[in-house]
């Protein structure tokens, strides 16, 4: 997971917006990824999901 962690901090936009101001990066470990939203001073991860199960299960999470 390190792997994608560097990618994110090299290239944010790399991920494609999955919703508004959301990005998944897909893990080398499939079906997981990862979620998250790039800001001003941050980039900031929302979560690390399986993409098969409960898809839409972190929309009711609060930043």
């Amino acid at each position: 997971m390190l792997g994608a962690f560097d990618r994110i901090a090299e290239t944010p936009e790399q991920g494609p917006e999955i919703e508004p101001g959301i990005r998944r990066m897909l893990l080398q470990r499939f079906p997981y990824g990862l979620l998250y939203a790039v800001e001003p001073e941050r980039i900031l991860v929302l979560t690390v999901m399986h993409l098969r199960r409960r898809p839409g299960y972190w929309r009711g999470r609060g930043r």
